[in-house]
């Protein structure tokens, strides 16, 4: 197999060209949530949203559904338009009233692999910030890579799952974690209409008020996609 260090590396690439060169202009979509919180008290809500987004600087009006109100601020509760490899931030508050997740996208980057060069007789290709392996049971055509970050940092978030579609060639599972910190992201992408989306998302995290301290897993079901090539939506 290639060695993972390149093939981790041609995949950020692949991932990146798909998303700039697919990008659409906006998103609508309907989002059921599940709220569950375990813990001091144990209780569980449900929170199903209408959103349309304005997907270049994430700015989305959202209604509650099926006849609540509107609001409007980032995609509820993230853009389902995102490339985990970008050097992304992100804030979160969660239980069970609600869940707020504030996420910053960077612009995708790529990285300058070496080609084949006369005067060398080999090459070798590593990233310095990332510790890539191959989970069993990869392939080639359907490769799994584990990652570890080389210099931990405190509360750095960072994929240490992959899975690739062998029919894409793009990731379609991922998981993202943060350095000491028991948060942990799940997100599952597909190919809608030539589009690379989050199809679903899970969140689980620890949260302490006062003196309850409690568990919530926040699941959330992305659906009924379009893809407006002019905005939906006057305030967007």
């Amino acid at each position: 197999m290639v060695p993972p260090d390149i093939a981790l590396a041609q995949l950020v690439n692949a991932t990146a060209k798909a998303f700039t060169a697919t990008a659409p202009a906006y998103i609508t979509y309907r989002e059921h949530t599940h709220i569950t919180g375990t813990g001091t008290i144990r209780q569980e809500r449900d929170i199903n949203r209408f959103v349309q987004v304005r997907q270049s600087d994430n700015v989305a009006v959202m209604r509650d559904l099926p006849n609540g109100g509107e609001s409007q601020g980032q995609a509820f509760p993230i853009i389902p338009y995102f490339d985990p490899f970008t050097a992304f931030s992100f804030s979160y508050f969660a239980n069970l009233k609600q869940i707020t997740i504030t996420l910053n996208r960077a612009a995708p980057f790529t990285f300058d692999l070496p080609g084949p060069s006369s005067d060398m007789d080999a090459t070798v290709f590593y990233i310095p910030f990332w510790k890539p392996s191959y989970a069993p049971g990869s392939t080639d055509a359907a490769p799994h890579f584990n990652v570890e970050l080389t210099s931990p940092q405190p509360r750095a978030a960072y994929l240490s799952d992959v899975i690739v579609d062998p029919q894409t060639h793009l990731p379609s599972h991922v998981v993202v974690r943060l350095q000491d910190d028991p948060t942990t992201i799940t997100l599952d992408y597909a190919m809608l209409q030539g589009h690379w989306m989050i199809t679903h998302g899970s969140m689980a995290t620890s949260q302490t008020v006062g003196i309850f301290s409690f568990h919530v897993v926040a699941d959330t079901t992305y659906s009924e996609f379009t893809f407006p090539t002019s905005s939906p939506d006057s305030r967007i």
